[in-house]
């Protein structure tokens, strides 16, 4: 089974990220963003994570033109999922929007097509019976900069065919993740499982005036030997992912105080434009946050 055509649906940070990776590692790769704002995003992404790879990971100026030239990006979802191995869905974490898409995108797919989605709140069985194709579809999850927190979370659901399971840990292996494989569903995954009550801690202490940013983070990044703390660590997922993720939760479970966190995150930072890295300001203005500076811990 074949994996050489990449779909990704989604020109936000983790899905421009998504896209970069497997065009470095040689895959041809689509965008698809409905809206001609997020082709422009994505492609801003694109140029920033060039500079990173040469400043950063070797990259020469060769390397850099060869990647480019596997990635085009387009608004047409019948265009963009033409002739496509692999989707992999990066679209808001909004039940309704992601449901009407893989309807739609099963419309135009082509039948060797298998359906990813790298949502972090959901289940792959929550958007199964919404596809064409319940036994190729399954949740390939990425944490954002995959290319250091380079894992590949794959989980199915009842249906999914094993062989699409094992030839999508296959696939996450090709485009240099370490995969997981989670044989059962789990609302989080592994990784989201272990780091949202903490992200869930820091804004509720936030929130709620114990203390301020610096100090929360500076105690986590102290006693966890880490190089950014909850906080920051929003701020690079992206407000806007944190946001929808809390309201999902709040809104699924009736909890209160999840919707609560959400509109806290929305009201003291999203409606001010405050959407963490992707935006130059969240809880830290970038691309120098005051966590990066050598005299934060002392």
């Amino acid at each position: 089974m074949e994996i050489r055509k990449i779909m990704i649906a989604g020109g936000g940070n983790l899905g421009s990220q998504v896209a970069w990776q497997c065009a470095v590692k040689g895959f041809n790769v689509v965008v698809y963003d409905a809206f001609e704002q997020g082709i422009e995003r994505s492609k801003a992404y694109h140029l920033q994570f060039a500079q990173l790879f040469m400043d950063e990971k070797g990259m020469t100026e060769k390397m850099k033109e060869n990647t480019f030239q596997r990635i085009r990006y387009t608004t047409n979802l019948e265009e963009a999922v033409h002739d496509i191995d692999l989707v992999n869905e990066s679209i808001p974490e909004n039940v309704k929007i992601k449901k009407s898409f893989y309807m739609e995108l099963s419309k135009y797919a082509p039948k060797k097509t298998i359906f990813t989605t790298n949502s972090s709140a959901t289940l792959p069985s929550d958007y199964a019976l919404y596809t064409d194709r319940p036994e190729k579809f399954l949740a390939l999850h990425f944490a954002n900069g995959i290319w250091d927190a380079n894992i590949g979370e794959v989980m199915g659901h009842k249906d999914t065919a094993p062989q699409i399971f094992e030839r999508v840990i296959k696939f996450a292996k090709e485009i240099g993740m370490v995969p997981i494989p989670i044989y059962k569903e789990q609302n989080g995954y592994i990784i989201n499982s272990l780091l949202i009550p903490i992200l869930k801690a820091s804004v509720d202490l936030l929130k709620n005036n114990v203390s301020d940013i610096e100090s929360i983070d500076k105690t986590w990044m102290i006693c966890t030997d880490t190089e950014a703390g909850p906080l920051g660590i929003i701020d690079l997922i992206g407000m806007k992912t944190v946001y929808n993720i809390y309201k999902f939760i709040g809104e699924q479970n009736n909890d209160q105080k999840a919707i609560d966190r959400a509109e806290y995150l929305k009201e003291n930072y999203i409606d001010l434009g405050k959407m963490g890295v992707s935006s130059g300001e969240g809880f830290y203005k970038y691309p120098n946050p005051a966590f990066r500076d050598p005299s934060f811990l002392s």
